[in-house]
């Protein structure tokens, strides 16, 4: 085994991987990223990048080559009940220099990044590395077994961050307690073209027995179809046809190209979960992003979450790292901060997808538009979800200096 060693070694290069890597480069810090794929391509992955995470980029000075980037911006979300339209979020009074949410597709988000982290001397991105065991030593985390382009490698390092998705693997040798919320829903994915002429009122479709989103990625739209929990294999049996009929029945404007679906191959399941770790630490390794709090995509908030998990993490333990291996009161610090706002956050995803989506997929009478989301012609109180939306509960800001040495 070729053995590396690093002062933070960071499994998985999603959103808070990267986000973490960069920071900790950024201030100096010997840092490891493993991303197990040979890029950054995963079309399921979502491409959210709210106000507050482009906060961030303009405290790193990156905000203006990023938007330099094809993306879509939206400034207003519309939801369309059974054909009445009704604006739930207005975004223009969101505090930051982006009064709006950039759609880009996350593959485009994590190359930026990584590309700009790799201008530090002390990061280091293994692509095709696979974190597969823990290194344990007198009962402390101290680095990572891997296979990297087939060889196995064991990275030892002062911190080991589990940042490797929902499905983490570490959190399962961990012993760590999950806490299960549940989930009545899954998403299934699909792409479909964009056309001239497009109304801008596209985002979320409501009928009864369906919910539909689509994403502006530019020239296409990323489709996010709500099903009922388990539900994809009832759906398959019922043939491609039928489902290309419930997509433009949910979503009409879509009738002219559901055809562009050739197979089952283009539909991608997503199963969602909602759960979190009791304790979001043991000796030596600290969990962030959805391999600590799995999040459900109601809102497409759990990019924000893990960035401003990364954001927090590198804020409490950039010293300490500075120093040799981060305490259990310095691990515990960053659960202690970003704790009660995640919990807050999934409690009002687990409200939304049982009385509504839940209740919405399982009824045939037609939908009339409720009498909250009516409310919302109230321009004042578009505010009110513009801010979780966009902002979250406790947004994180960049209180790291880079080092210029």
């Amino acid at each position: 085994m070729t053995p590396v060693t690093t002062r933070c070694c960071i499994a998985g290069g999603g959103p808070a991987g990267i986000m973490l890597g960069y920071l900790l480069a950024r201030a100096g810090i010997d840092v490891v990223v493993l991303e197990k794929h040979a890029d950054f391509f995963r079309d399921f992955r979502g491409d959210t990048i709210h106000p507050s995470t482009l906060t961030v980029m303009q405290e790193l000075g990156l905000l203006d080559d990023f938007l330099k980037l094809r993306h879509s911006e939206v400034r207003t979300l519309s939801v369309n009940v059974s054909g009445e339209v009704v604006t739930i979020a207005d975004l223009s009074r969101v505090p930051g220099p982006c009064k709006f949410v950039m759609f880009i597709p996350q593959w485009d988000f994590l190359k930026f990044l990584a590309e700009h982290a790799r201008r530090f001397p002390g990061f280091r991105l293994l692509m095709e590395t696979e974190a597969r065991e823990l290194v344990i030593e007198d009962g402390r985390v101290v680095g990572l077994r891997t296979l990297s382009h087939g060889q196995e490698m064991i990275v030892r390092a002062d911190l080991t961050v589990a940042a490797d998705g929902r499905t983490s693997i570490l959190r399962e040798q961990s012993g760590c307690e999950v806490i299960e919320i549940g989930a009545p829903i899954d998403v299934l994915w699909l792409r479909l073209s964009k056309k001239a002429g497009d109304s801008s009122q596209t985002f979320g479709n409501v009928v009864a027995g369906g919910i539909l989103v689509a994403i502006d990625r530019v020239d296409y739209y990323q489709c996010a179809v709500v099903i009922k929990k388990g539900a994809f294999d009832e759906m398959r049996s019922r043939g491609l046809e039928a489902f290309r009929a419930y997509i433009a029945t949910i979503a009409p404007f879509l009738a002219d190209r559901v055809d562009e679906l050739q197979s089952w191959d283009d539909v991608k399941l997503l199963t969602v979960a909602v759960n979190r770790l009791k304790q979001w630490h043991r000796p030596g390794l600290l969990f962030i992003g959805d391999a600590a709090h799995a999040m459900s995509p109601v809102g497409g908030i759990g990019i924000n979450l893990a960035i401003q998990d990364a954001v927090a993490a590198s804020n409490l333990l950039t010293d300490a790292l500075r120093h040799g291996a981060p305490t259990d009161a310095n691990l515990q610090s960053v659960q202690h901060r970003r704790e009660r706002a995640t919990r807050q956050t999934q409690a009002m995803q687990v409200f939304l997808q049982e009385r509504i989506l839940n209740c919405v997929l399982n009824t045939s009478n037609k939908i009339r538009l409720p009498w909250f989301l009516r409310l919302f012609r109230i321009s004042a109180l578009r505010r009110i979800p513009a801010r979780i939306i966009g902002v979250g509960l406790l947004p994180e800001h960049v209180q790291t200096s880079e080092d210029q040495h």
